[in-house]
């Protein structure tokens, strides 16, 4: 088989673990496979070399922040290299340019446009290990480029696609997926499988696993993804095709977003378009909106709420109150206090009474819902947020989770 491992910044902390990466890779190789690996950054590299470039500048240049940012990764699969070499295992490292992956022109948060892997095979066919830099490329003008938050993992499963590997594996600190996070509910489960449209739905409600990029791209190449931990043995979780998983769950898990803000628009002009005046100019500035209600119009006037990123609302509000100002909307109150809280499996496509389960677990507990968002495979509920845990663990209990 030919499978690629990913590496990330805990894994390949310091030279101890960077040798048991290499103890772990070798193991792979003797057992018959073929292996690329690719590698972040030490963990806490990323941040020094920032605090660096902010000593001489608050606004460096941000292929200037390309170029100095993406040493970090070259660095580790270096030292890797050596480590594999010295075992007696011969390996080449390889930057993302020598390893042909082309992207866009957008520093700092490019996208992957080709990746072209004849060098990789010529190495790999000459009996080596290759060892790739992630989180980086090169524009088609040859200007470093780096891939943004979770770039290692998306370089991985875009290699993993342009080599038709078998298997791609994603090693972190944690040992898979679970049935919700194991930090509130001591009796999570690790799922074997989860499909890939299920893994989307848990990453982009706030499960941190995996990045929703790196689900998308090895859905659209078709990659069978494995996350697991590099410090153990323990077998992880297999995302893949649906089609692939013989039993499915009714539900899979239990997601948490405690990063979300509620915005409540009160009296808003009820005219044609004005639902559309308002998302194109938050759209405008980068504002991500999740959930939407809107109410019925009365007296010429509607309700409009909905949710976005904490980290976003300054933003928000600087669109809304020229709404304000235009006397389009008469009042706006923003609530921090809240959270999403969501239940996901594709086994809710086939089965009625899962949403209606959902509400009767938080009625019991005397939580108030909010707001309501479904799609085929997921219910999200938003609630106040000192009610959170409780949330979680009674859901991942009406739904026989732990058992």
């Amino acid at each position: 088989m030919l499978i690629v491992q990913k590496f990330g910044g805990t894994s390949v902390g310091d030279l101890e673990r960077i040798q048991n990466v290499a103890n772990r890779v070798s193991k792979t190789v003797k057992e018959g496979h073929q292996v690329v690996v690719v590698v972040s950054a030490m963990s806490g590299e990323t941040n020094k070399l920032v605090a660096y470039a902010e000593h001489f500048s608050k606004n460096p240049a941000r292929n200037d922040v390309d170029m100095l940012l993406s040493s970090g990764e070259r660095v580790t699969a270096a030292l890797l290299s050596i480590a594999l070499n010295e075992m007696g295992l011969p390996a080449v490292s390889m930057s993302g340019r020598r390893a042909g992956i082309i992207t866009d022109a957008v520093h700092t948060k490019a996208r992957i446009e080709s990746i072209d892997p004849t060098k990789m095979f010529d190495e790999l066919n000459s009996g080596k290990v290759v060892v790739i830099a992630g989180f980086q490329g090169v524009d088609e003008n040859g200007n470093v480029t780096t891939l943004g938050r979770g770039g290692s993992d998306l370089s991985a499963v875009a290699i993993a696609g342009a080599l038709e590997a078998d298997l791609c594996e994603i090693y972190t600190d944690v040992s898979g997926i679970y049935t919700t996070d194991p930090r509130i509910e001591p009796k999570a489960k690790k799922l074997d499988k989860i499909s890939y449209d299920e893994m989307l739905e848990l990453a982009s409600l706030g499960a941190k696993v995996l990045q929703n990029r790196s689900v998308e791209l090895a859905k659209k190449l078709n990659v069978n993804l494995v996350t697991r931990t590099s410090f153990t043995d323990e077998e992880g979780t297999l995302i893949t095709k649906e089609e692939n998983i013989m039993e499915k769950p009714l539900v899979s898990g239990i997601a948490l977003d405690k990063n979300q803000s509620r915005i409540s628009l009160m009296g808003v002009k009820d005219r044609p378009g004005i639902a559309s005046d308002i998302f194109n100019k938050l759209a405008d500035s980068s504002v991500n909106i999740d959930m939407i209600i809107q109410t019925v119009g009365h007296d010429g006037m509607t309700n409009l709420d909905f949710t976005v990123p904490k980290n976003e609302v300054l933003d928000a509000k600087a669109v809304m109150d020229k709404f304000l100002e235009a006397n389009e909307i008469q009042d706006i109150s923003y609530d921090d206090s809240i959270c999403k809280v969501s239940i996901v499996g594709v086994g809710m496509k086939s089965h009625t009474g899962v949403a209606a389960k959902a509400f009767s677990t938080m009625a019991a507990e005397n939580i108030n819902i909010s707001m309501i968002s479904t799609s085929e495979i997921k219910v999200s509920m938003v609630i106040s947020e000192k009610y959170a845990e409780l949330a979680v663990r009674s859901l991942h209990s009406a739904y026989a989770l732990d058992k």
